[in-house]
């Protein structure tokens, strides 16, 4: 599912809880809430878009590893974050990309308030928007695959063994969502365990510091990697690798912004800007520079922890990838099951109305999943 998340950092304020839902908890703005990007450091060159006039749209982003792609695309010179200033990728989409940056739960905010035509999002996240907004899944970005995990202490050998114990992590967000899904899985039943509401960066540090009542815990990274690597004496006890593909990263964008002019292109540039960093990190010559920079923009890890990152946060960095998950037979199960479980949790008031595949006049989908925008990268 995502300073500091996400995924996800620092996420004091994902107490404030002020949509209803956190899927990868609150983060920390490196630029300021919503703000613009800075100046590209790359020898790309940017130009102005006063004299093109290029239509304007806003993509709001926070840092973890498949969204901070866009931070490290700006810094690359890829595209130019500014408001009027333009990368190479945004002249060939004859349009001007803003990015903003902010914390998590910022982002969720500012995408359900109409402020942004786009933001970085996790599938669970986008249902609540999507009811007031509707909305589109332009770009699957990762999924996670072992980025979610419970840790616990060595004496706890079984799931058995949380019955009567408190499991500490973010309530309403993915983290519940893996831990009762994996009860499920299981054979286990909810009811018969206890999932206590407490931000993964507390819920982290209580673990480090081995106070005695914190057995067990729910986070994604980068807590998981830091709580395993400071404790010996602890362990997974299971993770999302078991609900494969369930808690995906996306780009949502608003269908009132996908019907502007260039709303479909700005959809297929930030397609673009995406794969064109991702396909850095599949090339041995830049992958190790572009692992070092998405860390800098994910929680400051190095190079060895984010070799860890990527394994466990499976980015999708192909479009093919992409449109297998959109067309794929799984995926409407999957949202079936990530609905049933937010109208249960009370995250949502009722279910979106979902639908997958292109829009028609007469679809009255809140949340869409369309390849489309994908797609059109090939007539380019």
């Amino acid at each position: 599912m995502k300073k500091d998340i996400l995924k996800h950092l620092q996420l004091f304020s994902a107490l404030c809880l002020t949509v209803g839902l956190s899927g990868c908890g609150s983060e920390q703005a490196t630029s300021g809430s919503g703000e613009e990007a800075g100046t590209p450091s790359s020898e790309n060159e940017t130009v102005s878009n006063k004299e093109s006039g290029f239509p304007t749209f806003s993509l709001a982003w926070s840092e973890y590893p498949s969204w901070s792609i866009f931070g490290v695309a700006h810094v690359d010179g890829f595209i130019n974050g500014k408001e009027g200033e333009l990368g190479p990728i945004e002249e060939k989409w004859k349009v001007d990309i803003v990015l903003r940056e902010a914390d998590y739960d910022t982002c969720i905010t500012m995408y359900g308030a109409g402020q942004v035509d786009a933001a970085c999002l996790t599938n669970m996240d986008s249902l609540n928007p999507s009811i007031g907004r509707r909305s589109t899944m332009i770009l699957p970005t990762s999924t996670s695959h072992g980025a979610d995990a419970c840790i616990v202490v060595d004496s706890i050998n079984s799931i058995e063994d949380l019955k009567g114990k408190k499991v500490y992590g973010l309530e309403k967000s993915v983290s519940e969502y893996c831990f009762v899904r994996s009860l499920e899985n299981a054979g286990h039943k909810e009811k018969d365990f206890s999932f206590s509401n407490m931000d993964p960066s507390a819920a982290s540090a209580a673990m480090q510091q081995k106070q005695a009542d914190v057995e067990a815990i729910m986070v994604w990274n980068p807590f998981v990697l830091e709580t395993l690597s400071k404790r010996s004496d602890v362990k997974v006890l299971f993770d999302s690798t078991g609900i494969p593909a369930e808690i995906i990263d996306s780009v949502i964008m608003a269908q009132d912004s996908l019907n502007k002019e260039g709303g479909e292109a700005f959809a297929s540039a930030i397609a673009e800007t995406f794969y064109t960093v991702a396909a850095r990190m599949n090339q041995p010559e830049t992958r190790d520079a572009t692992l070092t920079a998405l860390g800098e923009k994910f929680s400051g890890l190095d190079l060895a922890a984010m070799n860890n990152v990527v394994r466990q946060t499976k980015f999708l960095t192909s479009p093919g990838e992409a449109i297998a998950l959109f067309n794929g037979q799984d995926l409407p199960q999957i949202m079936d099951r990530v609905v049933s479980f937010c109208v249960d949790h009370e995250i949502t008031g009722r279910a979106p109305i979902l639908s997958y595949g292109k829009t028609e006049k007469d679809n009255k989908a809140e949340l869409r999943f369309d390849p489309t925008y994908i797609q059109n990268l090939s007539s380019k």
